[in-house]
C-alpha cells in the first residue's frame, strides 16, 4: 500500500495546500480518503479526478467534503469530453441523510452507506468502521490487505477504544490538532501527546500527524508526541509519501 498526502490542514486549506485528503493505492486501485477544500486541485498533481476508483469520508465537516462537488463536475466534464466513463462510488456515514443524499449525483458519483457494523471490501481492501469522539458523526477507518493496515483516525478527541482498533497497525494516521496539555474533548480533536499515547498504545510502527493547526511551530507537535511514543513520528506535508 502507499499512502500520499493531498492535504493535511484542520479547519481550512493554508495558503496554496489543501485540508484533509489522502489518496491510497493498491494493485492500481486508488481510494481518496476524504476530500476537503483544495483537494482536487493539489490531487491533480498525482493523478486526474476521473481516474478515482472510489471516495471513503470519515464526516461531513466542509473540511473533509467540500471538494466533493468540485470532483462531481471535474468528472461531469470529462465525461462530456468522452473521458470519463465511469460512476465514483463515494462512501460514507448515513446518520446524515441531506449530507449522505448529496454523495450520488448523477451518473457521476453514487453514495454508498457504510457501517461500523461489519466489514467493508472497497476493491482489494478491507475497511472497518469505529464512530469517534466528535460533534457530528465521524468514522475512524482501518485499512487491511495482506497482513498490512492503516489506520486513520478522521476527526476525534482521545478515546481508548481507538488504541484497541489501531492495534499493530503499520501507519497511524492521527489527527493532531492541539498542542500541549489543551482539552480537546469539547471541540472533538486530539493533541499531539494523545496522538502520541495512542500510537503507543496500539503499538504502530509509524505515527504521522495530521489535520494540522494553523498556530504554533508544527515541528512542537512531533516532539510533544514523541513524550510518548518512541518509534518514528512523521508530521504530514503536502505530497508526503509512504509506502508499505
Amino acid at each position: 500500500m502507499k499512502i500520499t498526502v493531498i492535504g493535511c490542514w484542520g479547519g481550512y486549506p493554508a495558503k496554496n495546500e489543501a485540508s484533509s485528503g489522502y489518496l491510497l493505492e493498491y494493485e492500481n486501485y486508488r481510494i481518496l480518503l476524504d476530500c476537503g477544500s483544495g483537494v482536487l486541485s493539489q490531487l491533480q498533481n498525482h493523478m486526474e479526478p476521473e481516474e478515482l476508483d472510489a471516495v471513503v469520508l470519515t464526516h461531513y465537516h466542509s473540511d473533509h467534503v467540500a471538494d466533493i462537488g468540485v470532483l462531481q463536475h471535474a468528472v461531469l466534464i470529462q465525461q462530456i469530453f468522452g473521458v470519463a466513463k465511469k460512476t465514483i462510488p463515494i462512501y460514507g456515514h448515513a446518520l446524515d441523510e441531506a449530507e449522505f443524499n448529496r454523495l450520488t449525483y448523477k451518473d457521476i458519483t453514487k453514495g454508498i452507506a457504510y457501517s461500523e457494523d461489519k466489514p467493508l471490501q472497497i476493491g482489494p481492501l478491507t475497511f472497518t468502521f469505529l464512530r469517534t469522539n466528535h460533534p457530528v458523526p465521524c468514522f475512524a477507518m482501518r485499512i487491511e490487505a495482506k497482513g498490512q493496515a492503516i489506520v486513520y483516525t478522521g476527526d476525534s478527541a482521545y478515546m481508548d477504544q481507538l488504541a484497541e482498533f489501531a492495534m499493530d497497525a503499520n501507519v497511524l494516521l492521527c489527527e493532531s490538532n492541539l498542542y500541549g496539555d489543551t482539552d480537546g474533548s469539547e471541540p472533538g480533536h486530539m493533541t499531539a501527546r494523545e496522538a502520541g499515547k495512542l500510537a503507543d498504545k496500539a503499538d504502530v510502527q509509524l505515527l504521522l500527524l495530521t489535520h494540522l493547526p494553523h498556530f504554533g511551530d508544527l515541528n512542537q507537535l512531533k516532539k510533544e508526541a514523541g513524550e510518548n511514543f518512541k518509534r518514528e513520528i512523521a508530521v504530514a506535508r503536502n505530497a508526503l509519501e509512504f509506502q508499505l
